[in-house]
């Protein structure tokens, strides 16, 4: 699992818009990386409009944001493009991003258990340390959670 201090597992995922992100490439800049169940549902919607509404206020601080969930990279695109999103959208098809920052956890949904992503973000410091976690998020002030610890660092 991974905890505030340890470095940040690092990756290659590919993104929206047809290219790669690999995390350690990012440097200098802090990273705000949320992992969310799939797109086009009501919370991870409300969640990636809300950072995309508050984008210029995280790149004026230093951060780059970033979504994660298993959806592929076109049902991101189409997701992006019905919403206007504006933060990067990767796409970790196999998991093993989630598997690595321990978001792809069992689920109890009206007494049916299933493997699904933990809605959770990762407040990831210029030198690659993990500065924040944020486990079970509640869309509602989160995104201005985050951007208050972004200030911070």
């Amino acid at each position: 699992m991974t905890e505030p201090g340890a470095m940040a597992p690092d990756f290659t995922l590919p993104r929206d818009g047809g290219e790669e992100v690999t995390l350690s490439a990012l440097r200098p800049k802090a990273v705000v990386l949320y992992f969310y169940p799939r797109d086009d549902t009501p919370g991870c919607t409300k969640e990636a409009i809300g950072f995309t509404e508050a984008a210029a206020e995280f790149e004026a601080a230093g951060a780059v944001v970033l979504g994660v969930s298993k959806d592929t990279v076109a049902k991101h695109e189409k997701f992006r493009d019905k919403h206007d999103l504006g933060v990067a959208l990767l796409s970790d098809a196999e998991g093993t991003v989630c598997e690595d920052y321990g978001t792809w956890v069992e689920k109890n949904m009206y007494g049916r258990k299933s493997m699904g992503i933990e809605r959770a973000t990762f407040l990831i410091a210029g030198d690659g340390t993990i500065s924040r976690i944020w486990r079970k998020v509640k869309v509602a002030g989160h995104v201005e959670d985050v951007l208050e610890a972004v200030r911070a660092l």
